[in-house]
């Protein structure tokens, strides 16, 4: 079989017909990251180069956040600039990682979570989405967006609790995701947008489950989850 480009091993393979190969994506943690670059003798920071080595075929773009710090640094801690998400240092045998911490607006009120900074989608960088999708033509452009509602909730109200607002529709988690999806759902519709046409795949994730069965029930996520597929496939009609 004749050698298919990236992208068209993707689309083959989600149009269910049999590329030259399996398509290939790639997640790590940083300690691993590091150890694939240091086998094949690459920089820490050439991450293009591991891709290339590993054969995979996607790549993400995305619009990043420019405008102001509106969470003030925390001595000990990584604080996102926009978001407010804190995490902190845990070593491990073979090295560490950041993992959440602290939590902020774990017990907040409506009041605190409506006062909560959160970024304006007019704060992030589109100029370079439309270059970024010519330069990788070649692989399956992805574009990484919402929902992630449970994952990014619980960085701000751990994850037991955010599981325990949806089942009780708490007002205070629930007006939380309904602020930060609209600002997501409005980036990721202008990076559409200022891509031209240039991105393949609207990649949506959600913590669901666990290793053995799902954490919510269907009806759950229908009342909770199901309508942020809906503003997705809005989104996208506007590219």
């Amino acid at each position: 079989m004749k050698e298919m480009t990236p992208k068209e091993r993707v689309r083959t393979a989600l149009s269910r017909r049999e590329p030259d190969r399996v398509p290939v994506n790639y997640l790590c943690n940083p300690g691993i990251d590091r150890r694939l670059k240091g086998h094949f003798g690459l920089d820490e920071q050439d991450n293009d180069g591991l891709l290339r080595a590993l054969g995979v075929d996607f790549r993400c773009v995305s619009a990043p956040y420019a405008g102001p710090r509106l969470h003030p640094e925390v001595p000990g801690r990584q604080v996102d600039a926009c978001w407010g998400i804190r995490t902190r240092w845990i070593e491990h045998e073979s090295g560490g990682y950041w993992d959440y911490c602290d939590f902020p607006l774990r017990a907040a009120t409506v009041d605190e979570v409506a006062a909560w900074p959160m970024p304006s989608p007019d704060e992030f960088d589109y100029s370079h989405i439309a270059e970024d999708c010519r330069r990788q033509a070649d692989y399956c452009v992805c574009l990484y967006a919402f929902p992630d509602v449970i994952n990014s909730t619980g960085m701000l109200r751990t994850m037991e609790q955010t599981l325990i607002d949806l089942l009780l529709d708490d007002e205070a988690a629930l007006l939380l995701i309904d602020r930060k999806l609209g600002i997501v759902r409005e980036v990721a519709a202008r990076t559409l947008e200022a891509a031209h046409g240039g991105i393949d795949l609207l990649w949506l994730a959600e913590d669901l489950g666990s290793q053995i069965a799902p954490m919510i029930s269907l009806d759950l996520f229908r009342k909770h989850m199901s309508t942020t597929s809906s503003a997705a496939c809005a989104a996208r009609s506007r590219s």
